[in-house]
């Protein structure tokens, strides 16, 4: 593999899917042919009939990439889609804890008329933008940050991100949306987050390879800076793993 893809790695692979580790750094595509995780699913997976990716994650974020390897798998995962059956789980850190402790955001979200590359909220009674709904709960709050489970029921660029920040509690490394890149604990001590503090956790849809009334469910644990970060932070690690959740009801 080329080493823009040393970092990539399956998580899990049958006849229908290809579900991928993306690293931080690395875009989920690219429209300029740059190094991206769709040119690793093709290195790590050459015999796919076709790939296609399914969701993106931002190049800061890491965590779970699902690419369709059939065009009937792409058709498929359209539909678990429209039917709320393609679940994401994501953790974050943000930079303080939400009110109330679990719900929904359904801020709207639009292009930032300054710049295309960035997105914009608004009120979810505003005709700007498209409609936009992330679930939410917070794990454990920590006097400097919030762990928190975020699981967006749409799929817009950005989504997440923008809707922590228009809640008040923009992600730690989160520099285009307000994120504080750093945070000073009552000892004196600077941390430092080096990039956007979000991950996808777990992906849960139909298996498409065998019979679509089950589900498939693929974790993919957190890198070594959230860990750490959120360790120094005085978080438990013990809270960055599945079981510790209190998934919200689907």
């Amino acid at each position: 593999m080329t080493d823009a893809c040393a970092g990539a790695r399956v998580l899990h692979r049958d006849a229908a899917l290809l579900m991928l580790y993306k690293p931080a750094g690395l875009p989920t595509t690219s429209p300029n042919q740059e190094p991206c995780l769709a040119q690793c699913a093709e290195q790590l997976d050459p015999r796919a009939p076709h790939l296609h990716a399914s969701s993106r994650l931002d190049a800061e974020v890491t965590g779970v990439v699902t690419f369709a390897r059939t065009r009937r798998a792409i058709a498929g995962l359209l539909e678990a889609r429209r039917l709320g059956r393609y679940e994401r789980y994501y953790l974050a850190l943000a930079s303080a804890a939400p009110e109330p402790s679990a719900g929904e955001w359904h801020f709207r979200i639009d292009r930032d008329p300054r710049d295309p590359r960035r997105r914009v909220s608004a009120a979810r009674e505003s005709t700007r933008g498209v409609a936009a709904a992330t679930r939410y709960r917070l794990l454990h709050p920590q006097p400097s940050a919030a762990l928190m489970l975020l699981m967006p029921q749409t799929g817009r660029t950005h989504q997440l991100r923008v809707h922590a920040a228009r809640a008040g509690l923009p992600l730690l490394g989160d520099r285009h949306y307000g994120g504080p890149s750093q945070r000073v604990l009552p000892d004196g001590r600077v941390l430092r987050a080096g990039r956007v503090m979000l991950h996808c956790a777990r992906v849960r849809l139909p298996n498409l390879a065998r019979d679509e009334g089950t589900l498939l469910t693929i974790d993919a644990a957190v890198p070594d800076d959230f860990r750490t970060l959120w360790q120094k932070l005085g978080g438990d690690a013990a809270l960055l793993e599945p079981a510790a959740w209190v998934l919200p009801e689907t």
